[in-house]
């Protein structure tokens, strides 16, 4: 095993870098530039405003390249120095949360985006990435309180406002953001009763907050019957989703080959992404990506176990849940095992703030890297330093 690395400012010169990790990022988002196109190329050319083949994916390469960048001078980083911004990263990101309900842009139903004229994002994908650093760092700073369950849940307390902010209009990433907080939780006091008394309330939750709003109740009906006449026209993506994966075949039918792409299902290169890979690249391609999102998390974990410290460590498991549960959910809509809802495939789906976020927190993720120190060797590392 590599040594620690070595402290010099806010950078951090190691004797390791995962490299394998490295080179499985740049692959999986090389490999979703090339399905963006074939998922977009009809949709940009005729259905778009911009009438343009390649509009989609000149997007996604340009934020991809921006992300890989920034993923480079972080991963360059001593992550303990990250820890001093933690309390203004979450103000930041409370702010652009509410500010979402007050000046939001409308996207399929819902209030989720904040136009700021040059760009426009979702500040939820932000806090995906601020609820691993806060969670990382109060089940680190406050690890005498988890000893209790009521010490834990006011710990984890302003984690769980924020997931209800975000579920308010968002429910399925509300649920990813929930994973990542019980994940971090989870790992920093594993007592399985915590678990099962967050899961029927996390389940309780969620039926009320169906019951709220029919439209909510409407996608549990398509789940259960993608055919029901009474919900035909909400049930079109599912149909069309189950339709690419019933005529994919082993092989599938060839990239580039695929037909419910062609203006029957909306907005293929968003969150039905994976749909297109199983109707082009058939049940082998699905294999392959799953085995190459296995190997990335598997890497990932690897690292979580080298982190010279509690607090990395904790960071590693917020990722590897992030990352682990977006890809089930994704998969889980796309094939109809769970209700529809807006939930993008990491790396590959198109979406210029989640990508950027992601390449964020796999250059948090190298940056651990850097400083994995072999197993019986963790120490807390004092963040003032």
């Amino acid at each position: 095993m590599e040594k620690s690395g070595k402290k010099n400012g806010i950078f951090v010169k190691g004797t390791y870098f995962d490299y394998p990790s490295l080179a499985l990022i740049v692959f999986i988002f090389l490999f979703g530039l090339v399905m963006i196109y074939s998922a977009s190329a009809f949709w940009g050319l005729y259905l778009d405003d911009a009438q343009s083949s390649t509009v989609f994916v000149k997007k996604q390469f340009l934020f991809g390249c921006v992300g890989l960048v920034v993923m480079y001078i972080v991963s360059r980083m001593r992550y303990q120095w990250i820890r001093k911004w933690t309390y203004v990263i979450l103000i930041l990101t409370f702010l652009l949360l509410i500010a979402v309900f007050f000046m939001g842009s409308d996207s399929h139903g819902s209030q989720r985006w904040l136009n700021l004229g040059f760009i426009s994002f979702q500040p939820s994908e932000i806090a995906k990435l601020t609820l691993i650093l806060y969670s990382a760092h109060i089940f680190t700073d406050k690890s005498g309180y988890l000893k209790s369950f009521a010490g834990t849940f006011v710990t984890a307390l302003i984690p769980l406002i924020m997931v209800a902010i975000i579920a308010y209009e968002n429910l399925s990433t509300g649920l990813v953001c929930a994973v990542i907080v019980v994940a971090v939780w989870f790992v920093a006091t594993p007592k399985p009763w915590y678990l099962i008394i967050v899961l029927v309330v996390g389940v309780l939750f969620i039926v009320i907050y169906v019951k709220l709003a029919a439209y909510r109740q409407v996608r549990f009906q398509v789940w259960a019957d993608p055919w029901n006449q009474e919900v035909w026209d909400e049930g079109n993506q599912t149909r069309h989703s189950l339709y690419a994966i019933a005529t994919s075949g082993l092989f599938g039918r060839g990239l580039g080959q695929g037909v419910q792409k062609l203006g029957a299902l909306p907005e293929p290169h968003n969150d039905m992404i994976f749909a297109v890979i199983a109707e082009e690249l058939g049940i082998v391609g699905v294999i392959a990506v799953v085995v190459v999102f296995l190997i990335l998390l598997w890497r990932l974990r690897f690292i979580a176990e080298g982190a010279p410290d509690r607090y990395g460590a904790l960071i590693m498991s917020g990722i590897i849940a992030h990352i682990g549960f977006q890809l089930v959910m994704n998969m889980a809509v796309v094939s109809n095992t769970l209700p529809n809802t807006g939930v993008t495939l990491p790396f590959i789906s198109y979406g210029g703030t989640s990508l950027s976020f992601l390449m964020l927190e796999m250059g948090i993720a190298l940056s651990i890297s850097r400083q994995i120190v072999p197993k019986g060797a963790r120490q807390e590392v004092d963040v003032s330093e």
